[in-house]
């Protein structure tokens, strides 16, 4: 049985995608190529790439991703280099959230049966010759994704919780919790342990 229905499917070769893509490649390219040190111009050209930015956010490079405009981060958020943000669909990020190098969120995939994922009549519809579905992915205040995961499509992590290192999340994860491995497991549960409040320095 399908886990996704029509209206999950999107367009991904037409000519306002492509230039949008021609665009986001542009201003990554600025922004990797621009002065460290020159913070005023690299958080214009993020504010320009992304759908929405907080304060206090830093994005190290490279940095890479499709759209950029569903990407929306909020405030104290820290990206480390290398990672991926593959944007067909929101990708929604918290305040005060850890995402360490190379962490890639997948919004997107693609049907697992042949006559499900490839377009026969694709040259009469003028489309690729394979079907993409996208679901968004959002990621709660205060989470600490570790190097190397990977966030796939339809997920949420709540907040407070922990992504191991390594990590395949292919199901959401609740709040308050250590979850780590592939596919990703909840080890701990940090209900009464989390102490922290919102707003506290």
């Amino acid at each position: 049985m399908a886990e996704y229905k029509d209206s999950d499917f999107l367009e991904t070769a037409g000519s306002d995608i492509l230039k949008l893509i021609a665009r986001t490649r542009q201003l990554t390219r600025e922004y990797y190529l621009s002065d460290y040190e020159d913070t005023e111009k690299r958080d214009a050209i993020l504010r320009e790439l992304l759908g929405g930015i907080g304060d206090n956010v830093e994005i190290d490079t490279p940095f890479h991703c499709d759209h950029g405009n569903n990407i929306f981060l909020g405030n104290d958020v820290i990206i480390g280099m290398n990672c991926t943000f593959v944007d067909n669909a929101e990708i929604r990020i918290g305040d005060r959230v850890l995402i360490a190098s190379n962490v890639q969120f997948y919004t997107s995939s693609h049907p697992v049966l042949p006559q499900e994922r490839l377009v026969p009549d694709r040259k009469e519809k003028g489309t690729t010759f394979f079907r993409t579905y996208a679901r968004p992915i959002e990621i709660k205040d205060n989470v600490w994704i570790g190097g190397g995961s990977i966030i796939l499509p339809g997920v949420t992590i709540g907040e407070n919780s922990v992504i191991g290192a390594g990590s395949i999340v292919n199901h959401s994860i609740p709040a308050n919790c250590v979850a780590v491995g592939n596919p990703c497991r909840v080890i701990r549960t940090l209900e009464e342990e989390v102490r922290y409040e919102s707003g506290q320095d």
